[in-house]
């Protein structure tokens, strides 16, 4: 069978483009597959009503231990295929998260996420919540809640997604302003540069502005960090710029600027997919001017 040539020089383009896409595509690392190999778990306390066998509990009915690595006999964190994609399902029972088997330093991270239903005490009338924990150091379980490792919070929660939040005694600089009558700052690019975490002005601040969509559809969110520099990156608009990520220990201040990437467990169904992430050389130059 002859070809004529135009058919034949639009073969070699498709061809082409099926090249180039591969490689762009390869830039990026996949992250979720169906057996979360690239992940593994911790679990703290679970709520007492909750019945974790062989898990020892004090007179009153309290959990004394954590649930602790590698151990989630409950399914808190669960993937399904659909549509040949795995899609990871945090059910938010149990305080705690999936978190990478590797540690990451300056890279772009893209995952969707969209809410479930389920609630969980003791958040049973409050807004579904979980986040992105970056820069994750040390022992699990040393935040407020007990779950967590030393890190920052991109926080994911309805209305709230891109907020920033203090995990541990992580500590970090934002332009952000307290408007008069209002209970916390917000970030606003324009504003003074000031100190967050232990020995700063407060332990959260506000995204800019809300870029979530409405409930039951996906949401896009993006983390850039290189060096001591993040973006918070909400359907394609920035929500906050933070620099000098850090904490104090032993009254040393040290830069947190490396570690493994977390993703909560916080009293709220939530699922995740098409998590990818990539290495980068610098803040994308469109992106300098947060930093100036």
């Amino acid at each position: 069978m002859k070809l004529s040539t135009s058919v034949a020089l639009a073969i070699v383009a498709v061809a082409m483009m099926s090249v180039n896409t591969h490689a762009k595509d390869s830039e990026w690392t996949y992250l979720l597959d169906k057996d979360l190999s690239q992940w593994n778990t911790y679990l703290g306390f679970p709520n007492p009503e909750t019945d974790i066998k062989g898990l020892p509990k004090d007179a009153e009915g309290n959990y004394t231990q954590p649930i602790g690595h590698g151990k989630d006999e409950k399914g808190v964190f669960t993937v399904s295929m659909t549509e040949g994609e795995p899609v990871l399902r945090v059910s938010g029972e149990i305080y705690g998260s999936v978190y990478t088997n590797e540690e990451f330093e300056n890279y772009h991270l893209i995952l969707q996420y969209k809410w479930g239903s389920k609630k969980w005490k003791p958040r049973l009338d409050l807004e579904l919540d979980t986040g992105i924990l970056y820069h994750a150091n040390g022992e699990h379980g040393v935040d407020y809640w007990k779950a967590w490792a030393l890190s920052q919070e991109l926080q994911i929660m309805e209305q709230s997604t891109g907020d920033w939040w203090q995990i541990a005694d992580s500590q970090i600089d934002i332009r952000c302003e307290k408007p008069e009558g209002a209970e916390v700052h917000i970030y606003n690019p324009k504003a003074e540069l000031l100190s967050f975490g232990p020995g700063g002005v407060g332990i959260t601040c506000r995204r800019s502005h809300d870029r979530e969509k409405p409930k039951g559809e996906w949401n896009t969110v993006e983390l850039i960090t290189y060096g001591d520099k993040s973006l918070h990156i909400v359907n394609g608009e920035v929500v906050m710029a933070l620099s000098n990520s850090r904490y104090t220990r032993d009254g040393k201040m040290l830069p947190l600027t490396q570690g493994k990437i977390l993703l909560q467990s916080e009293a709220g169904e939530a699922f995740f997919k098409d998590i990818k992430l990539k290495s980068i050389d610098a803040i994308p130059a469109k992106y300098n001017h947060y930093f100036k």
